[in-house]
């Protein structure tokens, strides 16, 4: 069962745009020594709307062949485009990874009804465990609970990336979760609270920066070690605040460059930090002792 702290990873780029390999090679040893828990590729902090269907598969089969099955590897697959998004699931599959993230349709804003079919599509198609991915503050799409109840039933569709931050969504969400549908948290601040109240994990922008911690904090979450968990949480707070001080992934990869990482590298329109951030993150990371 995928669980616990699962780092949302960048795609690192050179300054010319082009994906680094080796550093993001680098990232990944440091995700397995630090203790993270799942690997998630090619998402929206990996820049997969950027980056090329080839860029895309690349970034995949690096991370499949560097990971080596040590950790869980779940690709981002999803797209506004029903046929594309079975296309890239069934690549992803054809790689090897665990499981695959399908994101709610962005732009052309489906109905509920459109959202059940497009997904069950998906799962219909490729014979592979499916995480629903739900972010309306991204997509202009919310997937309500009545849908999410509804596309639980198949087999290939093992869990929910709810990113919402709502607390009583996800506790609506958990009272159809089961033994084949687990609930996981896409929103780093209420992340803990979610997991005390049943959610396997988060798939998490802050476990960039700080794997160690995000991973202890989830595990003492599981352990309902709510104390524990607490102290930890309260230590990142201004961390999963200030890594969105621009949209993501544009303070998470400025803090992986200050950290000696990656190089500057991010694709249009997203550009690096602004320098009116840059002093309030990298005073963040050394008061997290992460410089």
């Amino acid at each position: 069962m995928l669980q616990g702290s699962m780092v949302a990873i960048v795609t690192p780029m050179s300054t010319n745009g082009d994906v680094d390999e080796k550093s993001l090679c680098k990232l990944l040893d440091h995700h397995l020594e630090q203790g993270t828990d799942g690997i998630v590729v090619v998402g929206t902090t990996g820049e997969s709307v950027t980056l090329s269907v080839e860029e895309q598969r690349q970034v995949i089969a690096c991370t499949m062949n560097h990971v080596a099955g040590q950790v869980p590897v779940i690709a981002g697959t999803g797209s506004n485009s029903t046929a594309k998004s079975i296309t890239a699931t069934q690549v992803a599959k054809q790689i090897g990874v665990d499981a695959c993230l399908l994101v709610t349709p962005y732009y052309n804003k489906p109905t509920q009804e459109g959202l059940y079919q497009h997904f069950s599509a998906i799962a219909d198609a490729v014979d592979i465990p499916q995480l629903l991915y739900n972010v309306p503050g991204r997509t202009a799409c919310d997937m309500l609970p009545a849908t999410v109840a509804r596309l639980a039933k198949h087999d290939n569709i093992v869990g929910i990336k709810e990113a919402t931050g709502d607390i009583k969504r996800g506790q609506e969400i958990k009272e159809f979760c089961n033994n084949t549908f687990n609930l996981y948290s896409g929103d780093d601040p209420t992340a803990l609270e979610l997991m005390l109240n049943g959610a396997k994990g988060v798939i998490s922008v802050t476990a960039n920066v700080a794997p160690k911690a995000m991973h202890e904090m989830c595990m003492a979450a599981l352990a309902n070690d709510a104390g524990t968990a607490r102290n930890i949480d309260a230590k990142l707070a201004k961390l999963h605040q200030h890594l969105f001080l621009e949209a993501n992934p544009i303070p998470v990869k400025w803090a992986l460059h200050l950290m000696g990482f990656i190089e500057t590298g991010i694709r249009l329109p997203l550009t690096p930090l602004a320098e009116s951030h840059r002093a309030t993150l990298e005073q963040t990371l050394r008061a997290c002792e992460l410089l």
